[in-house]
């Protein structure tokens, strides 16, 4: 199945179609660079480290930090999220985070909740995604070690204002862990300027790589407990996991091929830029929301679209359960949306939503206005049918 034969509405999960060199990086990664990284000292072995590094720099650049080695690469956003909140947080421990987060967060905190104690805040948002800055400084105590925040809301599309929340966490303290699973690629990022100590990121979304590629920047002051222990290729001879990085906390074998991949898509969106695919994504955002608000019976979900916001469009067809309008979109019109709740029953609450969930059509880069119009079209059609 290719671009002529679906229109791809999905890429809050994972962007598709890839850039063309990301193919080819990937190819020529597995024809040239097949061998273990920091294992070996022969031709292949170097070849494959130098991937690894390549990666390392050109996140860094795009991410605004300044030590390639600060970055560890991870299987996704969800593996990141772990190392970070099972290698900082300690029995005990308050955490503050939001009502907008995507279980990625949330399930790892109730799972350290009941193993080690911890006290979890969720601040609430209102309907439609936005925090009250107060209410989250208000929450933050003593025994906060940790606040967490989504950059984008991957239901209602919500941009977090992140560097007013590092302000408040710098203020308290208290580090700041960021998941960009919903921005990264699409809005620009600059940990050291904006003050993030630690940022959990996908490959296969707005960065145009793989899936099963993703990195965790962290703070050189930030020390975390690694959340695997094994071999690194380096101080083989110890027990002891290194504590270089980022050796410490990339145990075994890398996806090199994957890390080649997500490289060319790094650079590919540093070359059009974060700014340039987010003013893309959102002039397509808004003419689905304007289109969709049109129709009789749809209602659309998070800030309207005059509002700055990620390319996600939550809306549900009065009477259809989500499913079944993702399914008819699919089967009948060949578009391919998601439905149901998103790993996020927190953010359907807020938003109103926690009986029913809601379908969720995300437009990227490479969809085009015609893609739009058809999307709309459909919807029309299964929008009338409903009321005939």
């Amino acid at each position: 199945m290719d671009k002529r034969s679906i229109i791809y509405m999905d890429n809050a999960a994972t962007s598709w179609p890839k850039p063309p060199q990301v193919q080819e990086a990937m190819e020529s990664a597995l024809r040239e660079a097949s061998a273990n990284p920091g294992r070996g000292s022969h031709e292949m072995a170097v070849k494959a480290s130098r991937v690894l590094f390549e990666g390392r720099k050109a996140s860094a650049k795009l991410f605004g930090f300044s030590n390639p080695n600060d970055l560890a690469f991870t299987l996704n956003t969800t593996h990141a999220l772990n190392m970070a909140l099972q290698g900082w947080l300690r029995p005990g421990d308050h955490v503050v985070t939001t009502s907008v987060e995507h279980n990625s967060v949330r399930r790892p905190l109730e799972a350290l909740r009941r193993r080690w104690g911890i006290d979890v805040t969720y601040v609430e948002t209102d309907a439609f995604g936005i925090i009250d800055l107060k209410k989250l400084k208000d929450e933050i105590r003593p025994r906060t070690r940790l606040v967490v925040a989504t950059h984008s809301s991957n239901l209602l599309g919500t941009i977090v204002p992140i560097a007013d929340v590092a302000e408040i966490a710098r203020a308290k303290g208290v580090k700041l862990l960021v998941d960009a699973a919903q921005s990264a690629g699409v809005l620009d990022i600059d940990v050291e300027g904006m003050g993030i100590d630690m940022l959990a990121f996908p490959g296969h979304k707005g960065l145009m790589g793989p899936q099963g590629t993703g990195g965790l920047y962290l703070h050189p002051d930030l020390e975390l407990e690694p959340l695997m222990y094994g071999g690194t290729g380096s101080r083989s001879e110890s027990p002891e996991q290194p504590v270089v990085r980022p050796d410490r906390y990339e145990a075994g074998t890398p996806n090199t091929v994957g890390i080649a991949g997500l490289t060319a898509g790094v650079r590919f969106v540093s070359d059009q830029t974060p700014a340039r695919i987010h003013r893309r994504e959102l002039e397509l955002t808004r003419q689905l929301m304007e289109g969709l608000l049109e129709l009789p019976g749809v209602s659309v979900l998070g800030p309207g679209p005059e509002a700055e916001r990620t390319a996600i469009v939550s809306f549900i067809v009065e009477g259809m359960d989500p499913s079944e309008t993702a399914f008819v979109l699919d089967r009948q019109y060949g578009i391919a949306v998601r439905s149901g709740f998103h790993c996020t029953p927190l953010g359907h609450q807020s938003a109103g939503t926690s009986e029913t969930g809601a379908v969720r059509a995300s437009p990227g880069y490479f969809t085009t206005e015609s893609d739009i119009v058809s999307m709309l079209d459909a919807v029309r059609e299964i929008t009338a049918d409903r009321r005939s």
